[in-house]
């Protein structure tokens, strides 16, 4: 039998998305001119515009021009511009970033970003988003790095921001790991963070992200089928095919850095040997470079000519173009995106990943060379893709929840690590 109290809270959602919709097309309206273009009763409408008022969804306010007349003068409508957003979240290695996004903006779909959003790691503004970071050490706890995400929420679009109104939020996580400082499982988190901020999460991988982001707002803007690899501590990557994500069966796909690379090589953590991410993951590159180097040890030799620099990133870009050529015959995408932090490092890689690609690509008729592209969105990418996964379609039951699955997860023992 049907759950009258769900019944009716499912028809205040829609009748509240209605008013909504009148609004935006039909301007300022008071709420006996919305009760005529809705045809609802005055008791439900007066029930839904309380709760729109009341969330921030809606603003009312009576119009200068009726102030002075006599009589108590009626207020007018309208929606608020600073409601219906979502926010992107990412819990990277190092920072949290986040943005919000207008969410009934057609730039989460169509991709209109300005590039200066993304310049610096400080609060930015732009007319539809808005972004804060906030560096950590790569050993802050997990209930250390929430809190970093909440005080930044604080802080977005002047902390004018109506966690209230927020339409939901994102949250991209970086692998998985077995200590005490790596993510919580997904479930448990999705409901940790949906409390926080009063609102529906959905979860998944950082570098899937990545790519939706790229697909939405950078180099893969205006294709629908793309392959994006990200070349960073792991090395993963993502498919997206009609411009949707594809996660798999069992929402493992993008494992690219498990692709192996060089048979009968260094042993990968997954047990495998030669994988990629043995011989192109950041670490594999600056342990190849020299022991102890870090990345701006490397790039300061890329500047300085340092012909065992180039010769190392000539090697991880010529065993990525072979792996890459595999996935290119395998699925043909419409362009091929590298992303991540040894890609800032210079043409040197690039070069080398597109001529390896290029070279093992099968020519099939006059099916053109793939398009091979370096990502555009940098440390940004996966909170921007974040946001944009709630225009996704389907919702994977294990990483997305709302408010309702707080029971689930205490019979699952709650918060633990993966």
């Amino acid at each position: 039998m049907p759950n009258a109290t769900h019944n009716t809270t499912w028809a205040r959602g829609q009748y509240g998305e209605r008013m909504l919709r009148l609004l935006r097309e039909f301007g300022p309206l008071t709420r006996s001119e919305l009760g005529e273009l809705s045809g609802l009763s005055r008791t439900t409408l007066y029930e839904v515009v309380s709760r729109l008022v009341d969330s921030g969804q809606v603003i009312a306010a009576v119009p200068d021009s009726t102030r002075r007349r006599r009589g108590r003068p009626a207020e007018k409508l309208i929606p608020n511009p600073e409601a219906g957003r979502v926010l992107g979240i990412d819990f990277g290695r190092r920072a949290v970033r986040v943005v919000a996004v207008a969410g009934d903006r057609d730039d989460l779909r169509h991709g209109d970003l300005d590039r200066d959003v993304l310049g610096h790691d400080h609060l930015e503004r732009h007319d539809a988003i808005s972004t804060a970071s906030e560096a950590h050490s790569p050993t802050a706890h997990w209930p250390d790095r929430i809190v970093i995400a909440r005080r930044l929420v604080g802080t977005l679009t002047g902390g004018r921001l109506r966690l209230d109104a927020l339409s939901g939020v994102g949250v991209a996580v970086t692998g998985t790991a077995t200590d005490a400082r790596a993510p919580l499982d997904r479930r448990a988190m999705a409901v940790m963070m949906g409390r926080s901020l009063g609102t529906r999460v959905r979860i998944d991988n950082a570098a899937r992200l990545a790519a939706l982001a790229e697909t939405v707002w950078g180099a893969a803007r205006g294709q629908r089928d793309v392959l994006y690899l990200e070349l960073s501590d792991p090395v993963g990557g993502a498919l997206v095919c009609g411009g949707v994500l594809h996660r798999g069966a069992h929402g493992r796909s993008g494992e690219f850095g498990h692709i192996t690379a060089e048979p009968g090589g260094a042993k990968c953590p997954c047990g495998g040997r030669g994988c990629l991410q043995t011989v192109a993951s950041t670490t594999a590159v600056l342990e190849a470079y020299r022991p102890g180097a870090d990345l701006p040890d490397l790039l300061a030799a890329l500047g300085s000519g340092d012909p065992a620099a180039h010769a190392v990133l000539r090697r991880a870009g010529t065993h990525v173009g072979r792996v890459l050529a595999g996935l290119v015959n395998a699925l043909e995408p419409g362009i091929v995106v590298v992303g991540g932090e040894l890609v800032t490092a210079g043409p040197t890689l690039m070069e080398s990943v597109q001529s390896e690609l290029l070279a093992n690509v099968v020519r099939c008729g006059s099916r053109p060379s793939p398009l091979v592209r370096p990502a555009e969105l940098g440390d940004h990418a996966a909170a921007l893709g974040a946001a944009s996964l709630l225009r996704q379609p389907g919702r994977d039951p294990s990483h997305s929840v709302g408010k309702g699955l707080d029971a689930a997860v205490r019979m699952s023992g709650g918060l633990r690590a993966n």
